[in-house]
């Protein structure tokens, strides 16, 4: 005997459909406005009630999980190509214009790697890649001496992190803008004319709080699905 195929309700139908307009909606206003976007705005740009939105996602954290997992995913494996590179200095800018290019065309992206948004599984996943590939990277330039020998990862994401947040406001005004200070931030961790530092670098856990500080400072204006 076959096995029995179960139709789809509309009941079904109807969840499905109001899960595919939130996160079609949640995409729009992230990209514009970024993640600490209110929740209800998403409903009302769904066409659905708040309550659909309580109803489809447990919270906030689901929700960009729902909106944002393939594209941090895309992420990933471009930190695998960049180690790849046998050239340590070639990775380490392609890999960091890629990013960069993605924190300018999306505010969202933007907010998920620059600060220390917490709960969601892709992204957790995506800074432990990050540091890692940052961490290999600069340790094989330096080996193949085109990074001063002070640098440390934390330094990067750090330095990352502070250009990232500026990257949208001025993309309104001069949209590859970045690419400049980017330039300028690689050419800081050119051995040619360092000067010694004068102070130590941020140990891992001191980043990690640096960077859930610049996390409150964009908190959720809504905190029903937090």
């Amino acid at each position: 005997m076959g096995s029995r195929v179960e139709k789809e309700t509309p009941l079904r139908r109807d969840a499905r459909r109001n899960r595919e307009m939130l996160i079609t909606a949640a995409r729009e206003i992230y990209t514009d406005q970024g993640v600490d976007a209110p929740l209800d705005d998403i409903a009302r740009r769904a066409g659905v009630g708040s309550a659909t939105l309580y109803r489809r996602f447990a919270g906030r954290a689901e929700l960009i999980e729902a909106v944002f997992g393939d594209s941090l995913r895309d992420i990933l494996r471009a930190a695998e190509e960049a180690r790849s590179a046998p050239d340590a200095w070639i990775g380490l800018t392609a890999y960091l214009e890629r990013i960069f290019g993605l924190l300018a065309a999306d505010r969202g992206t933007n907010d998920l790697m620059t600060t220390g948004i917490q709960g969601v599984p892709s992204l957790d996943a995506l800074r432990r890649e990050n540091h890692k590939t940052l961490d290999v990277l600069l340790r094989r330039a330096q080996e193949q001496g085109a990074v001063r020998k002070d640098a440390t990862a934390e330094d990067l994401l750090f330095l990352l992190a502070a250009l990232g947040r500026a990257v949208p406001g001025s993309t309104v005004a001069a949209p590859l803008a970045w690419r400049r200070y980017l330039a300028l931030l690689l050419d800081g961790l050119r051995p040619e004319g360092a000067h010694p530092l004068p102070a130590p670098s941020l140990t891992g856990e001191q980043l990690g709080a640096a960077m859930l500080q610049l996390g409150k400072a964009r908190r959720p204006r809504t905190g029903r699905a937090d």
